[in-house]
């Protein structure tokens, strides 16, 4: 098989394609309908077929005779923690805690909010809910009060699952109070509030409301699998919107399923029995996809990290982490390897460990810059490939296919369409552009499995949102463009786009280019407003540890990259030396909020800031310049 004749066949027969894949599956009633009969863009697959998705991730392997084998590896420096979960361990825990929910009252599509960290009880909370056909919906644990009352409003749940702190390197987080404060903002009330206590910080609970999860556990009767429809939604993730309102994407149960058992071994490579690790959290959307459910369906022993890449205790914990329990494929994002990168530049502490086990790594939530591939290729000696996703994809949209074919990486780029994603770059009047121009990135309908068809309680802001653009195709945001080798660079949001004297430049090539500069660990890029231009460049950049510089010196020298590299015509004169990135807690640089604060806009905190304090450091930096 090669991925040419893999790909072609995804495009021309997709229905014979993707039901070829599901037979790979243990339904109890096989589909018949591969594609259901509604307006492109908003089918659904495999939707009667019947199944249970937790049945696939957990029960059959235990019933194939392999529930002896590590399903979850908890590993947790910052509380000093480890644990391993067989897949017979992970079936009877998961069994109960769908038992517990049963006995408070959740039934197939009702929906549980869970406000959880990196906690194996988080893990068995999704599966539960998967188990009785419920519908989960996870944020982000410590999210303000205001936006879990909106999400809680939204979804309407049953439960709301909880515990009592969150540690993040070494900051402990009280849940309960964050959660009290959005239940009494919210209008929507759960009928119960379940509480895992945690040693380091204690919730008093509230009477009538209120109840200690193991207390609970401890007298549920273990549930079965509860048969749903391929159409049925496993879950509601919210995504940030522009209006201020998340958008729920709704991932269905039959399409889910069969994707990401494909893509564990299409572009993964990876066998029922290895080891992945997703260095997420649940929260997010890659949590969903590579901590829980594809590894568990492949029947792969996935790693759960309570922990940071820095920290806890230093920059070599992911390389101790592969070395301790042998992992074949990390997954990770970005900001993580910056981070490492720039506390470890020579790759001291790489050298410390075994990493004879891992085969390669893999990058996703936002470009993975040349410098930091670069970096990773030569102190890890693995192949390091970027691919593109979406949470409202939930799996790759491009990228290299290492189960199928494995194909030569290049720096900057995601390499090639995932079988299924008939991917395009079109200008702004919905027309193709030539090979190595840059433009929309849109994927001509229908999506493949797994994809987003609607939004929760609000189908026509999908349609607004992702199929109105351009007709006949699903639009990404995303700009970018293709080479003559077929290979896809996605250069960052649309919105990230500069335009100078009518010139569009990407924030992304830019960053590029200053993240070449010996003293720089990781750079971000805004549109200044300019009178004259339209927008000039402003850079903002952070040094490895150890490394001093005069400001001066350091902007002259940035300034001449830019100028050797991409030409005066980006009228880059102006980079600032900070201590630290405005970050979302999934490690995305906040360049929308940076570039309102450079243009001295008002703007709004986000709710997935990692730290707000990072945004008053670059407001005094500014100031002081």
């Amino acid at each position: 098989m090669t991925y040419n004749s893999e790909y072609k066949a995804s495009i021309q027969t997709p229905e014979q394609f993707w039901i070829g894949k599901a037979e790979q599956l243990d339904w109890y009633q096989a589909p018949h309908t591969v594609l259901s009969d509604a307006p492109p863009g908003q089918q659904s697959w495999f939707p009667d077929g019947q199944m249970n998705t937790c049945h696939m991730a957990v029960d059959l392997h235990v019933q194939q005779g392999r529930g002896e084998q590590a399903a979850i590896v908890y590993d947790s420096p910052v509380t000093d923690t480890r644990a391993t979960y067989s897949y017979a361990q992970l079936q009877d825990t998961v069994s109960k805690t769908a038992g517990m929910l049963a006995e408070l009252g959740v039934r197939k599509g009702d929906r549980v909010v869970i406000y959880m960290p990196m906690i194996p009880e988080a893990v068995f909370a999704m599966l539960a809910c998967a188990r009785l056909g419920a519908v989960h919906s996870v944020v982000f644990g410590g999210f303000a009060p205001r936006e879990l009352a909106i999400r809680i409003d939204d979804a309407k749940p049953t439960l709301v699952l909880s515990a009592s702190c969150g540690i993040e390197g070494s900051r402990i987080i009280e849940y309960k109070p964050l959660l009290d404060a959005a239940l009494q903002l919210a209008e929507h009330q759960p009928t119960a509030v379940l509480i895992q206590q945690r040693p380091q910080a204690v919730a008093e609970l509230q009477a009538g409301r209120d109840l200690d999860w193991q207390r609970q556990l401890a007298n549920a009767v273990p549930a079965d699998c509860v048969p749903v429809m391929g159409v049925d939604p496993l879950y509601i993730l919210y995504t940030s919107g522009t209006t201020g309102k998340p958008k729920g994407v709704v991932r269905e149960n039959g399409g889910h399923a069969v994707a990401l058992h494909y893509s564990m071994k299409a572009i993964y490579d990876m066998d029922a029995g290895d080891v992945f690790w997703a260095a997420s959290d649940v929260g997010w959307v890659v949590g969903h996809s590579y901590i829980v459910y594809a590894p568990l369906l492949r029947g792969c022993t996935s790693v759960m990290y309570e922990g940071k890449p820095v920290g806890t205790p230093d920059a070599g914990a992911f390389w101790r982490v592969i070395s301790d329990y042998n992992v074949k494929a990390l997954f990770s994002a970005p900001t993580a390897f910056r981070a490492i990168k720039k506390e470890d530049p020579d790759g001291a502490l790489v050298r410390r460990y075994d990493l004879s086990c891992l085969k390669r790594v893999f990058s996703a939530g936002e470009r993975l810059d040349p410098p930091t591939y670069d970096w990773l290729n030569e102190v890890v000696g693995r192949p390091v490939i970027d691919h593109w996703w979406q949470t409202e994809t939930g799996w790759a949209i491009a990228a290299n296919m290492t189960g199928i074919e494995s194909m030569p990486c290049k720096a900057g780029s995601s390499t090639v369409p995932t079988p299924g994603y008939q991917v395009e770059i079109l200008d702004d009047a919905g027309e193709p552009v030539a090979t190595g121009t840059q433009g929309n990135i849109a994927i001509r309908l229908p999506l493949p499995p797994s994809c987003l068809n609607t939004l929760w309680n609000d189908e026509q802001r999908f349609i607004d949102a992702y199929l109105s653009t351009f007709d006949g195709y699903y639009t990404s945001g995303d700009g970018g463009y293709f080479d003559d080798d077929g290979y896809l660079y996605v250069m960052g949001r649309l919105d990230d786009v500069i335009n100078v004297a009518g010139h569009r430049l990407s924030t992304g090539e830019i960053e590029e280019v200053l993240g070449t500069h010996e003293a720089v660990a990781e750079a971000a890029v805004v549109a200044k407003e300019d009178a004259l231009k339209g927008h000039i460049p402003t850079g903002f950049v952070v040094l490895k540890s150890g490394v001093t510089i005069d400001e001066a010196k350091l902007q002259s020298e940035l300034v001449a990259l830019v100028r050797s590299q991409i030409g005066a015509i980006a009228c880059f004169k102006e980079a600032h030396i900070c201590e630290r990135l405005p970050k979302t807690r999934s490690g995305k640089t906040l360049r929308k909020t940076i570039r309102q604060i450079v243009n001295g806009q008002a703007y709004a905190i986000p709710s997935t800031i990692d730290d707000p304090d990072s945004l008053a450091e670059l407001e005094q930096l500014l100031a002081r310049n």
